[in-house]
């Protein structure tokens, strides 16, 4: 008999977080408490395409080096987790049966949004991975995309939005360091996102930009909130009824709050 796996949003971390000994460790005690699950549905901020696709099935592909700038062993980050066919499949049947069209990209490997807490919390590489796009960031169409895709959990999947509780780059000072106290627009939506996650309140989640305390500071663009949306429309729909925080804290200002529905 499968256990079912939680549904989680994580805040994944630019690539340093490999060196954050902090946060390495919160990610690896969390995914070492609950069974580890038959395969990984990942829903990273970094792929927004039209229609719905997934990552390759076939063959494995090269990682998705997402980011520019940074020393050349960030580059070298390998993550060759098994492939995960049947995970594809059961997507496209679950989503065509809403009418939503899902597509295949033989071509993308895993990016950082992906890989980069993936390697902390299943450094074996033993668990298959299918990464999903988001073919939108509207709401309340990522809120339903999620719902159909609930069946997954009681077939051993772990759905995983991967994104950030807030997400400014302007706040970003290296020379501050990642225990800087973060602005008062970060711990304040950091706050309203603890409490509305909490209390289930999936409409309140999904106008965010209108109630939430200084939504569009915490959030100039909402690709980094939008997995929310996906993993608690999953939970809601699949009768997750705990949600708890898994990681909280800053780091370098931005909120790393994480969140398990079970």
């Amino acid at each position: 008999m499968t256990t079912t796996p939680p549904v989680l949003f994580l805040s994944h971390g630019a690539p340093p977080l490999a060196d954050d000994a902090r946060w390495t460790a919160e990610l690896a005690r969390w995914s070492g408490s609950f069974e580890k699950p038959k395969n990984i549905l990942m829903v990273s901020a970094h792929w927004e395409n039209a229609p719905v696709t997934v990552s390759p099935t076939r063959t494995r592909v090269p990682l998705t080096y997402d980011f520019w700038g940074f020393p050349q062993h960030y580059y070298e980050v390998t993550y060759d987790a098994p492939l995960a066919p049947d995970l594809a499949s059961e997507v496209t049947s679950l989503l065509g049966a809403k009418g939503v069209d899902v597509r295949r990209d033989e071509t993308r490997g895993l990016d950082h949004g992906a890989y980069v807490p993936l390697v902390e919390m299943y450094p074996d590489a033993d668990v298959p991975v299918l990464q999903m796009s988001m073919p939108t960031l509207d709401p309340h169409e990522l809120t339903e995309l999620g719902r159909s895709l609930a069946p997954l959990r009681d077939q051993g999947t772990l759905i995983v939005g991967s994104g950030f509780t807030t997400h400014n780059l302007r706040w970003f000072n290296p020379r501050l360091g990642p225990d800087t106290r973060p602005p008062s627009a970060s711990s304040e939506f950091d706050h309203w996102a603890r409490e509305t996650v909490d209390s289930g309140d999936l409409d309140t989640l999904e106008r965010m930009l209108e109630v939430a305390p200084a939504a569009h500071e915490a959030h100039p663009r909402t690709e980094h909130w939008a997995p929310l949306y996906v993993a608690a429309g999953a939970a809601e729909a699949s009768g997750a009824t705990e949600r708890t925080t898994a990681v909280d804290g800053f780091w370098f200002g931005l909120s790393k709050r994480s969140w398990q529905f079970a």
